[in-house]
């Protein structure tokens, strides 16, 4: 095989993410390689960004942090959780931050990549902001970088963090709301010591402090969210529970995601690690790591399936996965981020399925342009916050 078509077979397959370690490492080459460089740049229709970024990349310094990161996450490929991380690390830290992005139609025979062309930022990307309502009903704006301090609770760097401070049985408990509005994101370490990333469009009800001996509940009120629960270990075995309108979730101590927005028909728990109860309907199930249990909130039942953890909670790592996903569910993603609506003159246009991987920096015209370009749509207009796709 000719060495242009190995190295477009390698990229294709890290894009369409069935790339092994063995991929990546050959990857790593490539990007070593002069020639083989320039045949990479010309394949994935991105000079502008990718010639910013290499000159950046030469660097031994920045090639030394690629290398160290993917021999220390190789120590520990039994763990599904930083095999995943390991699989998209390398790319990712070349284009992620630079808000470039592949988009895929996966109707296509093909799948050819689709050129990405840099445009003016017309809607810009969410960011890091929040309302925090406290116990006495004041409301506290929290943007990026701001600095809020108020005895046990202090916000800077994009975090808001609880003093660990349990109160006892007989003390009243004082609730306070974490509200991220379309176009936000925020993260919040609770009192005992539990964090919790809200994506966007979602609310979260906790108390400032959790009452010794006993179990620690909070309320995700909508959206989405993922909670890295601190163990009951460390508590004196009380445990946690999150709950929401449809349902009640009870860990000891683990990662999940919980997406309850509501304008949509599903409430889906997905478990990263560790175990969970759920209890949906007057039924319990108990989820295992990778497992995803899909809630119908209009006919309550519910099913499970074994699903691509990384795709689900990838958000909260600044990038936006779609695996076959239908553009109405695209869309409706890029809605809450961008804060803006989509309109559909097609309805079959809905259904049109795609594959790729986003970065959350993106500007939303790109995304738009990469869209257009797959041939579903002829068109798009933006009238505001209004976009209608044609």
């Amino acid at each position: 095989m000719p060495k242009s078509k190995k190295i477009e077979k390698i990229i294709t397959k890290y894009l369409s993410k069935s790339s092994t370690k063995k991929d990546l490492d050959k990857l790593l080459n490539i990007l070593e390689d002069e020639h083989a460089k320039t045949l990479f740049k010309s394949y994935i229709k991105t000079n502008y960004l990718v010639d910013y970024f290499m000159k950046d990349f030469q660097t031994q310094e920045e090639k030394e942090k690629v290398l160290k990161l993917i021999k220390s996450n190789s120590k520990n490929l039994k763990r599904k959780k930083q095999f995943q991380f390991l699989k998209y690390a390398a790319v990712f830290i070349v284009f992620a931050s630079l808000g470039v992005y592949y988009l895929f139609n996966v109707n296509t025979p093909k799948n050819e990549p689709i050129q990405v062309v840099s445009t003016e930022h017309i809607i810009a990307p969410g960011t890091e902001k929040a309302i925090l309502t406290l116990e006495d009903g004041t409301d506290v704006f929290l943007q990026k970088d701001s600095i809020y301090t108020n005895g046990s609770v202090s916000s800077s760097k994009n975090k808001l963090v609880y003093g660990k401070n349990n109160i006892k049985p007989n003390v009243t408990i004082e609730y306070n709301y974490l509200t991220v509005p379309r176009g936000g994101q925020y993260f919040v370490k609770l009192s005992d010591g539990t964090e919790v990333w809200l994506n966007s469009e979602s609310k979260l009800k906790y108390p400032k402090h959790f009452t010794e001996g006993k179990t620690r509940k909070v309320e995700l009120v909508y959206g989405e969210a993922y909670f890295d629960v601190s163990p009951s270990t460390k508590h004196n075995g009380s445990k946690f529970k999150v709950l929401s309108k449809y349902q009640e979730v009870e860990v000891l101590g683990t990662e999940f995601n919980i997406k309850a927005y509501t304008d949509e028909f599903y409430v889906f728990t997905t478990l990263v690690e560790g175990k969970v109860a759920l209890n949906t309907n007057a039924k319990q199930d108990i989820l295992k790591p990778n497992e995803q249990v899909a809630f119908n909130v209009d006919t309550k039942k519910y099913t499970k399936n074994v699903v691509d953890v990384y795709d689900v909670t990838s958000w909260k790592n600044g990038v936006f996965s779609f695996k076959s996903k239908p553009l109405v569910e695209i869309t409706k993603v890029l809605s809450r981020w961008y804060n803006v609506d989509f309109k559909f003159t097609n309805e079959e246009v809905k259904e049109a399925k795609f594959m790729g991987v986003i970065s959350k920096d993106s500007p939303l015209e790109d995304i738009l342009l990469s869209i257009k370009n797959s041939g579903f749509i002829t068109s798009y207009k933006i009238e505001k916050t209004s976009i209608t796709l044609n």
